[in-house]
């Protein structure tokens, strides 16, 4: 397991500021209540023993959810452990659910979150996924200038499809999401507000240009395939015997 050295620590301090200061601003409020309303309806009846949720651990986003045993990793306020959403010190099979709320993206080895999460999670377990939408005009904002530097447009956005063959290839059945977020991002309340139709509107008119997508896939095991004996072949046989061995007695008697 890879500890967190000091130096980790620090930068991953200076990101989570970044984005609490973020999510405080009118932009982050609104991607915030989007979001939750989400993790609420799609956690709401999902059962078990034990959820983790990934990231923006000062946020509940398993509040819906009835899993006795509900723990958050980060490192910031609400954090039940410490640990690289990488390499994750849980036991393999030990999870019903897991969320990554936007870790994926802010990450250097998206791959490896997953496979660690494939491990974590018992046979038929949930993960919820939420990230940024590169086509979108959310994505088209990570190429001002002026934002590069800014929370969250330094992240990799990864495109939906992507996504959804990283899932497949670890053998995950996709059973459900969504795109929302249809308001631009603006930065100032009033223009947010003026815009909010196009939440509604994003649904029917334009449903991949959401800033933000949902994802939720289940874990698949695929059985063992059972050789069963060909009991056909063996009928046949004493089939072709019994004439020779009712001869050998008849001529016996």
């Amino acid at each position: 397991m890879m500890r967190l050295s000091a130096n980790n620590i620090m930068t991953l301090s200076t990101q989570a500021q970044d984005m609490q200061q973020w999510f405080a601003t009118s932009l982050g409020q609104y991607l915030l209540a989007e979001e939750q309303s989400y993790f609420d309806q799609a956690v709401i009846n999902i059962f078990g023993y034990h959820a983790l949720q990934i990231g923006f651990s000062q946020f509940n986003f398993l509040r819906a959810n009835r899993i006795p045993f509900q723990f958050r990793l980060g490192i910031s306020h609400g954090a039940s452990f410490h640990a690289l959403p990488d390499f994750l010190p849980i036991d393999s099979g030990s999870m019903d659910l897991v969320l990554l709320p936007h870790v994926l993206e802010f990450n250097s080895n998206p791959h490896q979150i997953l496979r660690e999460v494939h491990r974590v999670l018992m046979p038929e377990g949930h993960v919820v996924i939420s990230g940024f939408n590169p086509f979108s005009l959310w994505g088209a904002h990570q190429y001002f200038k002026a934002a590069k530097n800014e929370f969250p447009w330094w992240g990799r956005f990864i495109a939906l499809s992507r996504l959804k063959d990283w899932l497949k290839l670890l053998d995950f059945e996709i059973v459900g999401g969504r795109l929302g977020c249809y308001v631009p991002p603006f930065s100032k309340e009033r223009w947010i507000k003026r815009f909010h139709f196009m939440e509604a509107a994003g649904d029917r008119w334009w449903p991949i240009s959401g800033g933000v997508y949902f994802l939720q896939a289940i874990k698949q095991i695929h059985g063992m395939r059972i050789i069963k004996p060909c009991w056909e072949n063996s009928l046949a046989s004493k089939r072709k015997i019994a004439p020779v061995t009712q001869k050998f007695k008849d001529t016996v008697e």
